[in-house]
């Protein structure tokens, strides 16, 4: 159905291809899932199989790309619509019309689809993609995740013969991914459609797979074969594959149950031990270094333990985090939080200026009560929350359950309709912008919100410009977060992981005491969530509180000391990490699965026990 022949990707003003002499062959009714590092060709050579690549982006493209017999050179995207559907990374580039009901159909009024079956077929996927109660729904108030959903489902209602999905299931609940991936799954072994998808959150798609395309850096040669035996030599797999690498199981299991069954030999080397205490924004993950790669591995596994900030791997990281944002040290002297000597002078020297936050001690933010209701939609209903300086609370819940409108509340965006919010001891919906960054600091869903410059260069002088830092200091930790991004890049050509750190690097030029994230894995892969964990555990280290909104339960497991869980705009669990995700089916990680009844999280946890 798709085959690659001999294919050669170059961009203008590229040194090197990003793709070099690729060939691969997906036949139909298969799911194939292609996996790689961040910034080696995944999204080129899915948007070569739509067309999209050279046509809409374009460069240069050599060799031959067939899909359906149909040749992407001589057929341009529109001419391949009736055979391909695309969802890239980005949900809102996507959408034409403004509702639900009408972007579900949109695709097939395209293509002249009679009216009747439009119809049916809507209510199909309405139904199997749980948007029904959403059809009526203004496209612009969903969430991230109901957007994701939405995307997804217009492209299945005209029945194309070939699916390429980019990151499908990023902004998804865990339930919600898996109803996605169960559909999909349907339509591969029933209609015989062939998926060709993308995605970082191996732990989610790869039990799904038929097979596995590798690849490994920009130009290398796919490798395909089967999910066991490709996930054995990748250097990007799931906690369940770290695992079983640590424990020696060969071939390493790709699902929980077949993990559990060959656990009893680890639980038995486990009894009697337990985690090692928390510490402050590591989510129980004890202190230790990254394990090197098992026998016979190339790559040491980018999913191994990320070592707390200040020894091993991360240090690096956390020291130029401390240099850049006000420290005398990697350690000590001054919090994160406080400016240095050079901003304490600008704050001086400009009349009715502030002093900066004091050393960051005590409650950073109050919420209490609170109720939002937007039009007929109650979007949170009396919720209570503090965040203490040095803590790190994750807010988990199934999508659209309030999470980023909670977050815009303690930003100041949302005006609570009553209850009371205080972050730094203000109100944040009464204080002037300019005041509240300086006291809360938020990297949204979607990064480009905050990126309105025409290259990462300019991005970073205007923030150290609004923020008062020291010229370059944005740019150095740019450089910390995502080596090897050039100045001159427009941000519209990073990927969605590389513009996140880039508005990860924006927010925390301006030091802010409380940082709040809003699904900041998305698009990442593991070693960019490694270097972001990282970041965030020296900030927590520090005294900021950070407050996460996301999805990604290894994330939870790796770094919150705390859980809190919304439903219908209500909170439903609070508490520590550890019993509340692994009470839960929904939020518990892999590892905490495997090795029920034990209360063990993460890999991290595992090897340092043993």
């Amino acid at each position: 159905m798709i085959r690659f022949e001999n294919v050669s990707v170059t961009y203008d003003g590229g040194e090197a291809p990003t793709l070099r002499n690729v060939d691969l062959t997906v036949p139909e009714g298969e799911l194939v899932l292609l996996v790689g590092p961040s910034g080696v060709g995944k999204s080129t050579l899915l948007g070569a199989v739509s067309g999209l690549v050279p046509h809409f982006t374009g460069g240069t493209l050599r060799g031959r790309v067939t899909v359906d017999g149909r040749d992407t050179r001589t057929h341009r995207p529109r001419e391949l619509a009736d055979v391909v559907g695309t969802v890239g990374q980005d949900p809102l580039a996507h959408f034409v019309t403004d509702t639900v009901e009408d972007e579900l159909a949109y695709g097939m009024e395209s293509l002249g689809v009679p009216p009747a079956v439009m119809r049916r077929r809507v209510e199909e996927t309405l139904d199997l993609l749980g948007l029904a109660e959403l059809r009526d729904r203004p496209i612009a108030t969903l969430s991230g995740g109901q957007q994701q959903r939405v995307a997804i489902g217009s492209v299945l209602t005209p029945h194309p013969k070939v699916l390429v999905l980019d990151e499908p299931t990023s902004a998804l609940d865990p339930a919600a991914a898996e109803e996605v991936l169960a559909v999909l799954q349907r339509l591969v072994h029933d209609l015989g459609t062939t998926v060709l998808m993308a995605e970082h959150r191996l732990e989610r798609v790869v039990q799904y797979a038929d097979r596995v395309a590798l690849l490994r850096a920009p130009g290398a040669p796919v490798l395909l074969g089967s999910p066991a035996d490709v996930m054995a030599v990748s250097p990007v797999h799931p906690p369940v594959v770290s695992l079983a690498r640590l424990a020696g199981w060969s071939p390493p299991p790709l699902t929980v149950r077949d993990a559990r069954r060959r656990a009893d030999g680890l639980r038995a080397r486990l009894e009697g031990l337990s985690p090692a205490p928390s510490l402050p924004g590591a989510g129980g993950t004890p202190d230790f270094p990254t394990p090197a790669p098992s026998a016979g591995v190339p790559d040491a596994p980018v999913h191994a333990p990320v070592p707390v900030p200040g020894r091993g791997a991360g240090a690096g990281v956390r020291a130029a985090l401390g240099r850049l944002l006000g420290r005398r040290g990697a350690t000590g002297g001054g919090g994160i939080g406080r400016p240095g000597r050079g901003a304490q002078a600008r704050f001086e020297k400009e009349p009715g200026r502030e002093s900066p936050p004091e050393a960051l001690v005590g409650t950073l933010a109050e919420v209490g009560r609170l109720r939002v209701r937007r039009q007929a939609v109650e979007a949170l209903r009396g919720v209570d929350l503090t965040v203490g300086a040095g803590r790190t609370v994750a807010l988990m819940g199934r999508n659209g359950a309030g999470k980023s409108t909670l977050l815009g509340a303690l930003v100041g965006t949302v005006e609570p309709t009553s209850g009371d919010v205080l972050v730094g001891g203000r109100v944040p919906h009464r204080t002037a912008p300019r005041e509240m960054v300086r006291r809360v600091g938020l990297v949204p869903q979607e990064p480009r919100d905050l990126l309105y410059a025409d290259t990462v260069a300019a991005e970073c002088a205007a923030a150290d410009a609004d923020a008062g830092a020291e010229p370059g200091a944005c740019r150095a930790l740019v450089t910390a977060l995502l080596p090897g991004v050039a100045d001159a890049t427009h941000p519209r050509d990073l990927s969605e992981g590389q513009r996140l750190a880039l508005a990860l690097a924006v927010v925390l030029t301006a030091r802010p005491p409380l940082l709040l994230l809003d699904e900041p894995t998305r698009g990442l892969d593991y070693a960019a969530k490694a270097r972001l964990v990282t970041v965030l555990r020296g900030l927590a280290a520090d005294g900021h509180g950070i407050v996460l909104a996301t999805h990604d339960v290894e994330l939870a497991a790796e770094l919150a000391d705390r859980v809190v869980i919304l439903a219908d705009g209500e909170v439903v669990a609070d508490g520590p990490t550890a019993e509340i995700v692994t009470s839960s089916p929904s939020f518990a990680p892999q590892v905490a699965k495997i090795l029920a009844p034990q209360r063990w999280l993460t890999v991290a946890q595992v090897e340092a026990a043993l």
